[in-house]
C-alpha cells in the first residue's frame, strides 16, 4: 500500500521521519529553498499560495504524485492516535504508516474528527469571520456547474459542525475525483470574486471556502469515512483564540 501524505510547511521545522510523511514547502516558487520538495515542479499553482493557502500542495499531489493513497496535514497539525497535553508527546502519538495500513483497509478515507460550533452554523461562523461573499458566490457557482450538490451544500452550511483543515487522507480515484471537483469551483471563483482589496488573511479565501467543499462532496457523493483525532503540536492561547471568537461573532 503506497501512502503519501504531505506535510504542507512554509518554513525549515520538525518533521516526522515515518516515510509516509513527504514534507513540501508550499508557496516554494521564488522563495528560498527549505530543503524540501516544493509545490512548483511540474504542473503547479505555486503563486497562488497566499490565496490557497495549503491547497497548492494538494493540487502539487493530483498532477504529480504518484501513489495509491494521497493525503494532507500540516506542519504544526497532524493526525494522532489520542489527545495528549505535552508537546513531546504529541509527536509520539502521530500516526505511523502501519497505523495508516490498518486504517485505510477498511475505509477510503480519513478526515479529521468533528469541530462543533455549537452556538452557530458552519455558514454563520464563516461569514463572522470572512467576508460573506465567498460562500454566497461559491453556492451560485454550484448551483450552475453541480446542482447535484446543491442540497449537500445548504445541508453543510446548516450544520454546526465540520471537518475542518483540509486535512484527510484518501484513495487515489477518489482523491482525483475531489480535486477535479474542487478546482474546477475554485478557478470559477477566482474569476468571479474582487479580492484586490481584501488584506492579507481574507486574501485566503480559496483555502477558507475549501474547508466547507471537502463535507459538501462527501455528502453528495455518500462516501464512506472514518474521523480521526487532530492534535496541534505547539501550545495553545486559548483564551485569546476564545476572545477572537466571540469577537467576530458579535463586533464584526
Amino acid at each position: 500500500m503506497n501512502i503519501k501524505i504531505l506535510v504542507a510547511t512554509h518554513k525549515k521545522y520538525w518533521m516526522p521521519s515515518d516515510s509516509v510523511y513527504m514534507p513540501i514547502h508550499v508557496g516554494k516558487e521564488g522563495k528560498q529553498d527549505l530543503g524540501y520538495i516544493g509545490d512548483n515542479t511540474g504542473d503547479h499553482i505555486s503563486l497562488k499560495n497566499p490565496n490557497y493557502c495549503e491547497l497548492t500542495a494538494l493540487y502539487w499531489a493530483w498532477k504529480n504524485l504518484d501513489a495509491d493513497y494521497i493525503g494532507l496535514v500540516h506542519y504544526r497539525r497532524y493526525f494522532t492516535k489520542k489527545e495528549v497535553r505535552n508537546v513531546e508527546a504529541k509527536k509520539s502519538q502521530i500516526l505511523k504508516s502501519i497505523d495508516w495500513e490498518h486504517l485505510l483497509s477498511s475505509t477510503p478515507v480519513i478526515v479529521a474528527d468533528k469541530r462543533k460550533y455549537y452556538i452557530e452554523s458552519n455558514r454563520s461562523h464563516y461569514n463572522n469571520a470572512h467576508h460573506r461573499e465567498g460562500l454566497d458566490v461559491t453556492e451560485q457557482i454550484i448551483a450552475e456547474l453541480y446542482p447535484d450538490y446543491s442540497a449537500a451544500f445548504t445541508k453543510v452550511c446548516n450544520r454546526t459542525w465540520a471537518h475542518m483543515f483540509n486535512m484527510f487522507v484518501m484513495r487515489r480515484d477518489l482523491y482525483n475525483q475531489y480535486c477535479e471537483w474542487l478546482f474546477t469551483i475554485l478557478d470559477e471563483l477566482e474569476k468571479r470574486v474582487d479580492i484586490s482589496n481584501y488584506d492579507a488573511y481574507e486574501s485566503r479565501i480559496y483555502g477558507f471556502v475549501s474547508e466547507i467543499l471537502l463535507d459538501v462532496w462527501l455528502e453528495t457523493n455518500q462516501t464512506s469515512y472514518k474521523e480521526q483525532n487532530v492534535s496541534f503540536i505547539e501550545p495553545q492561547n486559548w483564551i485569546k483564540k476564545g476572545g477572537a471568537f466571540i469577537l467576530r461573532k458579535f463586533i464584526k
